[in-house]
């Protein structure tokens, strides 16, 4: 079984920067794909950062050189830094997890609200 935590979420002025948390509940002895995905009202889900289990990490080109998602293996929990936030980045914010060579991820976190005021 696996479980995904977010926490971080919160309000913040554009410009403004917040760091998004993810634990992650999961066996060890499988090769994990871990992701950030977010979804605004009236929008469909969108993937915002993915990283491989051997670091590499892949961006939506609306948040290069913005946000940075890494991981600590060592406390199972993936990490979100967003700086220079803009309003558009205001979104439900999910942490997603598949196990590598999984076309589609499979686990999903409950999510955690990010609003961005002009």
């Amino acid at each position: 079984q696996v479980q995904l935590v977010e926490s971080g979420g919160g309000s913040v002025q554009a410009g403004g920067s917040l760091k998004l948390s993810c634990a992650a509940f999961r066996d060890t002895y499988s090769s994990w794909c871990m992701g950030w995905f977010r979804q605004a009202p009236g929008k469909e889900r969108e993937g915002v950062a993915v990283v491989e289990s051997d670091g590499s990490a892949t961006y939506a080109d609306s948040v290069k050189g913005r946000f940075t998602i890494s991981q600590d293996n060592a406390k199972n929990t993936l990490y979100l830094q967003m700086n220079s936030l803009k309003p558009e980045d205001t979104a439900m914010y999910y942490c997603a997890a598949k196990r590598c060579g999984w076309l589609e991820f499979g686990y999903w976190g409950r999510g955690t609200q990010v609003t961005v005021s002009s």
